[in-house]
């Protein structure tokens, strides 16, 4: 069986018959987390892939196999994308001087340098085998020996060069014998796939040559190169029954010395000495614990010597340890280059105040019978947590200080939380475990100073990033009380712009070869001119050709149209409750500081984003327009008047609020008319009920405390999250209420009988399959087919039958 959890679910686990008929040894995610390799002592290879790309939802697409000839080694072949992080730079105001592209090949090319994917294995016998995935889905397969003579591989492992290559490190299992390293050069030739492989300079175990350990550690137990892209160094653990010692070697360039006979002729113009590549120990521990398990970091943390030298004196440790297991249930964090220990974790079986030298703890736990060890350990992408599954089958997470449990001022704190915020979002990695270490009280800092970076940006980066701060900023509201109906406005803000940019897409210009703007940027630049609180005289000044479209499409809109008028009519309709500061506002929307004793409700934070609010009034006239042409796809109010005409009121009240928080001039706090006129609002028209969504179910609110959180697999959390009183109203749900698709933005009923699918990070929750016929619709559907809104993958949830 292989299971599947989502870290923000781990009680609900996906459970796959796997079809190996052998114990699996190799599992290997590829970069973007979508698909899985395992491979089995039979030499079966299986590559799964997300069913409907929904991640408890699994099937197996490919396969190879080497009959009878069990896998040591797995790994995907490299898509030539590598980033280098650098903590020197952690203070520059560029993103791209903190995060730089480094010159990397992929392992093998498409025409015109796409990187082609497949995977690569090593098996026990010293055959390397190597699938290649073609554009059309077929497979092509290659075996061949990594040498000559082919001997038995008992440890493996993969690396990459700059160049394309690929680096294989294998061995017998007997300390006595070389680490071989092999260079594998993989090809496409007359359609067909071709492997050359070349032996690589060797190297022999310093505890072996050491005459006081020749003997004490006789086996090989775990190899592994520092790094996926870093063939050049290499770490290796030798161990006993009872104890381990581990080394870390480097590769480097050495000259070759020149017999005395050649010293003494005349060199010759531009000759270099010969050099040779040669192993050499880089450092080595002291007698340890028996080794069970060993991880090793993802972050890809530059290493110059002014990098390291930053990161000392900062304290900025994640992407620099090497985490390793013991029998006896601890875990050591060692420097990757020094070897000296950074931090360590005594495990539950072990006493809570045991300290290195308190021995009789370490006695009375070994007689207990066999101790509570990992068997399997992964950092996280940033090094901030650590997963590890013991002998007895329970998964545990555990949270790893960014400073390794040193003491820091909360300004550095942050500042390296902000450094590692600013990857996730640059590189689309999912800042759970960054979330691990945010306080409540650090929320408001975090997401100020984030929109501050965010701000310094070129327009072009600010644009390629715009949803996904929105999204950071969405998570980070969530882990404190005082912040979390700022969370549903982030949300909101997703939808809304997302809605703004699929209504804008459907207008086209009158006249094919305009070279001016597009109708978009027209509608926006003309909007924010017009400073008019009549609709109707906003409208004369734009084509309204440019507007005709036919029914079928706006009918079919109508429910997205439907939000944005239900929104901008509570928003409008909630101002004289919600608490106005003159305070700045940050990210867009405000994130402040309230006054003592006021509630702050969803919605609050539009009430200063002039962007937001302008985007608001464009998509009105956009309405108004299209209501002339298809009365049909209006928004419909329920108005206690005959004759109140909905839309003009709203776009009087809402443009009076915009001129307010306009970014090219001061901000303003709302006349008493405008106040006493949205007071007068419910009287005028039926409030509507916004269904915001529900504050997570995940576990990440729940791990603020300090003491260590107990979960069951298949039975869902119930503690409330750390300091969460009782929730505000909108986010209470009877178990009565309408069941709202929040991408749809249709309700489902109270005991849907539809299949629905949630997003892991943010909980919206949309149906599975589309009642939709019509091309539009489905067009807004296409959009968010394999990632939500706010950059979370999907996940099945069963159907509410009665």
């Amino acid at each position: 069986m292989i299971h599947i959890i989502d870290t923000e679910h781990p009680w609900d686990v996906y459970s796959i018959s796997s079809g190996h008929t052998e114990v699996i040894s190799c599992l290997e995610w590829d970069q973007s987390g979508s698909r899985l390799l395992s491979a089995d002592g039979d030499g079966q290879i299986k590559c799964w892939s997300m069913s409907d790309h929904l991640v408890n939802s699994w099937e197996s697409v490919l396969s190879s196999s080497l009959d009878g000839d069990p896998i040591v080694a797995l790994s995907w072949l490299h898509n030539g994308v590598k980033l280098a992080l650098h903590v020197e730079m952690s203070g520059s105001t560029n993103f791209g001087e903190k995060f730089s592209r480094v010159k990397f090949s992929p392992s093998l090319t498409l025409f015109g340098g796409k990187p082609m994917e497949g995977w690569l294995a090593v098996t026990v016998s010293g055959l390397v085998t190597v699938s290649l995935l073609k554009p059309g889905g077929a497979l092509l397969t290659a075996s061949e020996s990594l040498c000559r003579l082919r001997g038995r591989v008992a440890l493996a492992d993969i690396a990459f060069t700059g160049g394309g290559n690929i680096v294989v490190a294998a061995t017998d299992g007997s300390s006595s014998s070389p680490v071989q390293f092999y260079k594998v050069v993989v090809s496409v030739v007359s359609e067909k796939c071709r492997i050359d492989t070349e032996l690589l300079p060797s190297l022999f175990l310093r505890c072996t040559t050491d005459s006081l350990r020749r003997e004490k550690y006789p086996a090989v137990t775990h190899l592994k190169f520092l790094t996926r892209e870093n063939s050049e160094q290499v770490l290796l653990c030798a161990s006993n029954q009872s104890g381990s010692i581990v080394e870390c070697w480097s590769l480097r360039k050495e000259g070759l010395p020149v017999n005395n006979i050649f010293q003494h002729r005349s060199p010759v113009v531009g000759e270099k000495q010969p050099t040779i590549l040669k192993w050499r120990i880089l450092t080595t521990t002291n007698d340890l614990e028996r080794v069970s398990a060993i991880a090793l970091p993802k972050l890809p943390i530059s290493i110059s010597n002014t990098d390291l030298k930053v990161a000392s004196d900062t304290k900025f440790c994640p992407g620099l340890g090497v985490a390793l297991a013991f029998h006896d249930g601890s875990i050591q964090i060692l420097h990757r280059l020094s070897l000296h220990m950074m931090g360590v974790f005594y495990g539950s079986s072990s006493s809570s105040g045991q300290r290195p030298g308190d021995e009789s703890a370490i006695k009375r736990q070994r007689t207990g019978g066999p101790a509570l060890h990992f068997k399997a350990l992964q950092f996280s992408w940033t090094s901030l947590a650590l997963a590890g599954v013991d002998n007895h089958g329970k998964l545990h997470m555990l949270r790893v200080s960014p400073s390794m449990g040193q003491v820091l001022e909360m300004n550095t704190t942050l500042r390296h939380l902000l450094f590692l915020l600013e990857y996730c979002m640059v590189t689309g990695y999912d800042w759970w475990d960054v979330l691990l270490h945010v306080q409540p009280t650090m929320v408001h800092n975090l997401v100020e100073k984030l929109h501050e970076e965010y701000m310094r940006q070129n327009q072009a980066l600010q644009q390629v990033l715009a949803t996904r701060i929105v999204a950071v900023k969405a998570s980070l509201c969530k882990l404190s009380t005082a912040t979390a109906a700022r969370a549903c406005d982030f949300h909101a803000k997703l939808l809304l712009i997302a809605i703004s940019s699929t209504l804008k897409s459907l207008l086209r210009p009158h006249v094919l070869n305009t070279p001016d703007k597009s109708p978009g940027d027209r509608l926006t630049e003309i909007c924010a001119k017009n400073i008019d609180t009549d609709i109707d005289k906003v409208m004369i000044n734009l084509k309204t050709e440019e507007f005709v479209l036919d029914g079928p499409p706006l009918q079919s809109l109508q429910q997205l149209i439907q939000w944005v008028g239900d929104f901008v009519l509570y928003l409008l309709a909630n101002l004289p409750n919600q608490v106005i500061k003159s305070l700045p506002v940050h990210g867009g929307l405000y994130c402040g500081p309230h006054e003592k004793g006021s509630v702050v409700r969803p919605g609050f934070g539009f009430m200063r984003d002039g962007a937001s609010l302008g985007m608001l009034r464009e998509m009105l006239v956009m309405i108004r327009i299209w209501g002339l042409l298809k009365p049909g796809c209006l928004p419909t109010f329920t108005a206690t008047s005959d004759n109140q005409d909905s839309m003009q009121l709203l776009f009087r009240l809402l443009t009076k609020l915009w001129l307010c928080s306009r970014e090219d001039g001061p901000p303003q706090d709302p006349d008493e008319t405008l106040i006493d006129e949205c007071c007068l609002l419910p009287s005028q028209l039926l409030v509507p009920s916004m269904d915001w969504l529900p504050v997570n179910d995940g576990v990440v609110v729940k791990l603020q405390g300090k003491h260590p959180l107990r979960l069951q697999f298949g039975k869902a959390s119930s503690l409330p999250g750390a300091g969460f009183t009782a929730p505000l109203e909108v986010f209470t749900r009877s178990p009565g209420s309408q069941k709202m698709d929040n991408l749809r933005c249709v309700h489902m009923g109270v005991c849907p009988t539809e299949e629905s699918k949630a997003c892991t990070r943010c909980g919206c929750v949309t149906m599975l399959r589309s009642p939709n016929k019509t091309n539009a619709m489905k067009q807004w559907e296409q959009r968010w087919i394999k990632n939500c809104l706010c950059g979370g993958l999907w996940r099945r949830i069963p159907a509410t039958l009665s």
